[in-house]
């Protein structure tokens, strides 16, 4: 996985029709997704309950893009194994799911996948100072984790803030919430390359029709990629 800080869309497949995830990826995929993202919560750390290891290995054969798994659990150790031999290319864990954040990034990349370290609304860039040398992507929540289809906020002076901090480190900005062709430009232009949709790809498709998949992410790119006219 060659790093690079172009633009990429990462529908979350928990908007997907969850009777047929292999041919949802599939069409997401086909339709210009760069990434796939799977939110995993385990009913503890966030009021939700989704993917176990066991699901996300019946993903993987399915991916042929990036697997970009987002653990909403705690703790997270205990299973960083087990979501590498399901097949995750990238692991995320909260700063906020346990008292060891080193300990779980050095973990994930000694199971050889990359990894990341994801911010709640109210935790500060500056949590992650620290930690920008063994991270390989840090996803800003701009919705409280649990939930598809919240309120984006707007944290643009926090995703300035850690693209100051990351300089020309190898290190993704993901925005994970609300992500849709409106609030594209506002995180993009304050430094984030990795955009989480989920509702806002899913809308309006599905496998049998997937071409609004494809408008919907086009849009999502147009928007993310169309010059910022700053007013005068």
């Amino acid at each position: 996985m060659t790093f690079d800080r172009s633009i990429k869309i990462a529908p979350s497949i928990l908007s997907a029709d969850f009777a047929n995830f292999g041919a949802e990826i599939r069409a997401i995929e086909s339709e210009g997704a760069d990434w796939v993202h799977v939110d995993v919560m385990d009913g503890h750390f966030v009021p939700n309950l989704t993917f176990g290891p066991p699901a996300v290995k019946a993903f993987r054969p399915h991916v042929k893009t990036v697997m970009d798994v987002h653990l909403m659990i705690a703790p997270v150790d205990p299973f960083i194994d087990a979501y590498a031999e399901a097949g995750a290319d990238i692991l995320t864990a909260h700063i906020e799911a346990g008292p060891h954040i080193h300990r779980t990034l050095q973990a994930i990349r000694g199971a050889g996948m990359k990894a990341g370290v994801a911010l709640n609304p109210g935790t500060p860039a500056e949590a992650v100072e620290h930690l920008l040398d063994l991270t390989d992507l840090i996803c800003v929540m701009t919705v409280n984790p649990g939930f598809g289809g919240q309120k984006f906020l707007d944290l643009s002076s926090k995703i300035r803030k850690l693209r100051s901090m990351i300089g020309d480190r190898p290190v993704h900005i993901e925005i994970d919430g609300g992500v849709d062709p409106t609030t594209a430009p506002i995180v993009v232009s304050a430094g984030a390359n990795v955009l989480v949709a989920g509702s806002a790809v899913f809308r309006g498709g599905s496998v049998e029709s997937p071409a609004a998949y494809g408008a919907n992410i086009r849009a999502i790119r147009a928007a993310a990629t169309a010059p910022v006219h700053e007013p005068a």
